[in-house]
C-alpha cells in the first residue's frame, strides 16, 4: 500500500503480522487484515501488513487468497522472521500452541491469542514469561469472541472493585437451552440440531459439560482479582444429563429461565468461581440472551451493572476482536513501546472458596411417592441439614413413574455442602423414586 505525503503527514510505519494457525478463525483474521488494510491504516495511522501464515495444511482452500509466499508450514520461521513484528497464535490447546507462544515471547515479540485453554491452565507461566522478556500478550478474543469483555475489565472498569461477573459464555449451550425452551424438545434433539447447524462440535464434551465456560471464567477471575486459579479444582457442571425440558418448563412457571452461567464473585470470605446451569429471573438482563449469543453482566462498585453482549464465537466475530488486539499492539510498536497488558496481581492472599461453602438459593426437583407423609418426610430431611424451604410445588411430568409425583422445591440461601448432604439423605428415603435434580438460583 502506497501512502501519499502530499498532505504533509508523516509516513505510516509498516507493522508485520505473522499468523500461526489457518483454521476457521485464522482464515477470518487473514481475510480481515487483507480486505481491510486500507481502513485499518486510516484508523490507526499504521500500515498493518500480513507477512506470514503458518499451518501444517497448506493445500486446503480456506476461501482466502493469500499473496504469493505468505503461506508456510514452518511456524518457527514465522516467529523468527525479522519482518514479523506481531505473532498471532490461533492454533488452540496447550501443546504446540504453547510452545510457539513461549518461543515468540522469548524472542521479545508481542503475542495476540484467542487461546482460552492455554491462558486458563498456564496463565501464570505465560504472563510471567512475557514480563521477564519485556514482551506482551493480548487475549481479547479468549472470552466472548466478539464481545469486548476483556478490554472492559482491563481498561474501562479498571477503577472498580469487581463484586461479581455472571456470564453466558458458550453459544452451543445457550442455543441448546433456547431450543429446549421454545420447542419443548429434549436435550439430545436440541444437541443434534445444533450439530446440524454447525453450532456444536461432533464431540461436544468441552461445551455441554461446561469446561469451555470454566476456562473463560478462570480468565475473567484473573482479570478481576489478580489470581490464577487451578481449573482442576473449580466446580463445574454442564447441561448434559442435568437439565431436562421439564426443568425449563417448571422454571418458566416460577418466573425464571435456565442458563449455563460462569459465576465469579468476591466477598470477605474469598472468591467464588464456578460454572453451573442456573435459574435467572425472566425479567433480568441475562434471561433475554438467546440462541448462540453470549453476554457478561459485571457489577462494579462504581459502575454498577454493565452488560456486554454479542456473538461469542465464529469466524468473523472472533476475528474482529483479534484484529482489534493487533491494531492496539501495532499502535504501541509505532510509538516505540507497545502498551503493557498488566494482569492484575493482588497485594494480599486471595482465598478461592471450596464448592461446598458456596451459598445460594436452589431449585430441587424430586420424585416422591404419591402417598401421605412423603412430602413431610422430605421436608424433614431438608430441615435436618439446615436447608430452609421457601416453597414446594407439585408438578406434572408425563414420564413420571406410576405411583410417584414430581415436586419442585425452592430453597432459601443454603451452603452447597448442606444441600448435597440433604439430597444424599433424600435419595435413601423409600419414598424417593429417582435421584433429585438440583440447580442454583441467581436472583
Amino acid at each position: 500500500m502506497q501512502d501519499s505525503n502530499d498532505s504533509g503527514k508523516k509516513d505510516k510505519r509498516q507493522i508485520g503480522v505473522g499468523i500461526l494457525g489457518f483454521g476457521t478463525v485464522g482464515a477470518g483474521v487473514a481475510a480481515g487484515l487483507l480486505d481491510n488494510r486500507g481502513p485499518l491504516a486510516e484508523r490507526t495511522g499504521i500500515d498493518i501488513v500480513l507477512r506470514k501464515v503458518a499451518d501444517l495444511d497448506v493445500t486446503t482452500d480456506r476461501g482466502v487468497k493469500l499473496p504469493e509466499g505468505v503461506l508456510t508450514n514452518d511456524a518457527m520461521a514465522v516467529i523468527n522472521d525479522p519482518a514479523v513484528d506481531i505473532v498471532v497464535e490461533l492454533i488452540g490447546g496447550c501443546g504446540v500452541a504453547m510452545k510457539f507462544v513461549k518461543a515468540a515471547l522469548q524472542a521479545g515479540k508481542p503475542v495476540v491469542t484467542a487461546n482460552k485453554k492455554m491462558l486458563a491452565e498456564h496463565g501464570a507461566e505465560i504472563f510471567g514469561l512475557a514480563a521477564e522478556k519485556n514482551a506482551d500478550i493480548f487475549f481479547g478474543a479468549s472470552v466472548g469472541g466478539g464481545i469486548p469483555i476483556i478490554r472492559a475489565l482491563r481498561d474501562g472498569l479498571a477503577g472498580n472493585r469487581i463484586a461479581s461477573i455472571h456470564g453466558i459464555l458458550n453459544g452451543t449451550c445457550n442455543y441448546i437451552l433456547t431450543k429446549m425452551e421454545r420447542e419443548g424438545v429434549p436435550f439430545e434433539a436440541a444437541l443434534a440440531e445444533a450439530q446440524r447447524q454447525g453450532f456444536a462440535e461432533a464431540d461436544p464434551t468441552l461445551d455441554v459439560d461446561g469446561f469451555d465456560t470454566l476456562h473463560k471464567a478462570a480468565i475473567l477471575a484473573a482479570l478481576a482479582y489478580g489470581i490464577f486459579p487451578d481449573v482442576r479444582h473449580l466446580a463445574v457442571r454442564g447441561i448434559r444429563g442435568v437439565v431436562e425440558a421439564a426443568d425449563i418448563r417448571f422454571a418458566a412457571d416460577l418466573g425464571y429461565r435456565i442458563k449455563l452461567l460462569a459465576i465469579v464473585k468476591q466477598d470477605d470470605a474469598g472468591v467464588e468461581i464456578r460454572v453451573a446451569p442456573t435459574l435467572v429471573p425472566e425479567d433480568g438482563m441475562l434471561a433475554s440472551v438467546s440462541g448462540v449469543f453470549n453476554a457478561a453482566l459485571v457489577k462494579g462498585d462504581l459502575s454498577g451493572d454493565t452488560l456486554y453482549y454479542g456473538r461469542g464465537a465464529g469466524r468473523l466475530p472472533t476475528a474482529s476482536t483479534v484484529i482489534g488486539d493487533i491494531a492496539e499492539v501495532a499502535r504501541g510498536i509505532a510509538a516505540d513501546g507497545w502498551p503493557r497488558i498488566a494482569v492484575p496481581r493482588t497485594s494480599r492472599a486471595v482465598r478461592i472458596k471450596d464448592a461446598g461453602e458456596i451459598v445460594s438459593r436452589h431449585y430441587v426437583r424430586l420424585s416422591l411417592a404419591d402417598t401421605p407423609g412423603s412430602l413431610a418426610a422430605a421436608a424433614g430431611v431438608f430441615g435436618d441439614h439446615g436447608v430452609s424451604i421457601q416453597a414446594a410445588l407439585q408438578k406434572s411430568m408425563p414420564e413420571e413413574r406410576p405411583g410417584f409425583a414430581t415436586v419442585v422445591v425452592m430453597t432459601h440461601q443454603a451452603a452447597q455442602s448442606d444441600l448435597d448432604a440433604a439430597l444424599a439423605a433424600l435419595s435413601r428415603l423409600p419414598c424417593c423414586g429417582a435421584p433429585p435434580c438440583r440447580l442454583g438460583i441467581e436472583d
